[in-house]
């Protein structure tokens, strides 16, 4: 893209609404980041929320430089249901926040198109314009953390229902009369092998004393046991926490087999801060899983790799696909 085009309405901005923190980007044509801007996620309700992420966008677009002529669009990346066709976070769980008309707001405050998105949905699409999905024809991502995430992109676009996003990896029933998950339901993915998950049944462990490196670290206390912990329980010799986790990498490797039968993806990306802390274990357990789980047609077909963009591919995707959304329109 010219730099003609860049100066003449052509950049664009990504936003990561995270439940502890906001992430907002700026970039230019070839999605090159121009400036970017992080703040704790501060707001108590939706009003305030998007007070302060008007605030955060303004303030990306002077430390780029870049007035409201030059902005082709903004894409939004949000955890929680959303209603697409009128881009309203319907209920964001971590913030407590509903019925959120981040389209009309931010459209009405700063003159351009605003798209909204799934995070995960956006951080996929963002490993697939720059990432680990670059190139590919259907790509999966499947993202644990504190639940499980996942998407598709088929073919240069997301995979999504009419009004609502889907692939909702996490909540894919694999024991039906397993552990309660957070949806109210028993034996989701989520409920086994999410970050969560794994935290609880290490801290049984550090109780126990069967985790001795984890329990110095950081105790019994479940909150405190976050991915960077869990991977150094596992680098110093904490065994039983190291089996832990690849049960649960072992549990997202059959879901991911399912996923392969049904949708023949040729990459599967892993991402998230259980991935980012210990990607040799996820991606081989998910990989050798999913290569022995799917049907004999498959097999040999697909690539599981660990996400390459960190906390940079929600915010790029989103800006991505409020561009796409503009060259469609």
């Amino acid at each position: 893209m010219s730099r003609t085009e860049g100066r003449n309405g052509r950049h664009w901005i990504g936003f990561d609404l995270g439940g502890t923190k906001m992430f907002c980007a700026a970039f230019d044509g070839a999605m090159r980041m121009r400036a970017a801007l992080r703040q704790a996620t501060s707001a108590e309700d939706g009003t305030a929320g998007l007070d302060q992420i008007e605030t955060m966008i303004r303030a990306v677009m002077r430390k780029a430089g870049l007035g409201r002529r030059e902005l082709g669009g903004i894409g939004i990346g949000t955890p929680g249901p959303l209603d697409l066709d009128r881009g309203v976070l319907l209920f964001a769980p971590n913030l407590g926040w509903r019925n959120v008309p981040l389209r009309r707001r931010l459209e009405t405050a700063l003159g351009c198109p605003v798209v909204v998105a799934n995070d995960v949905d956006a951080g996929t699409y963002g490993e697939y314009v720059s990432g680990a999905a670059r190139g590919a024809r259907t790509a999966v991502g499947i993202f644990p953390g504190t639940g499980i995430g996942g998407a598709c992109v088929y073919e240069g676009r997301l995979l999504r229902g009419r009004r609502r996003s889907c692939m909702e990896i996490g909540h894919m029933k694999l024991l039906p009369r397993g552990p309660l998950c957070g949806c109210g339901r028993r034996g989701c993915l989520e409920a086994m092998a999410s970050r969560l998950a794994i935290a609880a049944a290490a801290a049984a462990a550090a109780y126990r004393g069967e985790a001795p490196v984890l329990r110095k670290l950081v105790g019994t206390d479940v909150a405190r046991i976050r991915s960077r912990a869990l991977a150094e329980s596992v680098r110093r010799g904490d065994t039983v926490v190291e089996r832990i986790v690849r049960r649960a990498a072992r549990h997202i490797g059959l879901a991911a087999a399912n996923v392969v039968n049904l949708l023949a993806p040729d990459i599967i990306v892993l991402g998230g801060g259980l991935v980012e802390a210990m990607p040799k274990l996820f991606v081989e357990e998910v990989r050798d899983v999913a290569e022995r789980e799917a049907m004999d047609a498959f097999r040999g077909t697909f690539r599981v790799v660990a996400a390459k963009l960190g906390d940079q591919a929600t915010v790029l995707g989103a800006a991505a696909l409020a561009r796409a959304e503009a060259r469609l329109a």
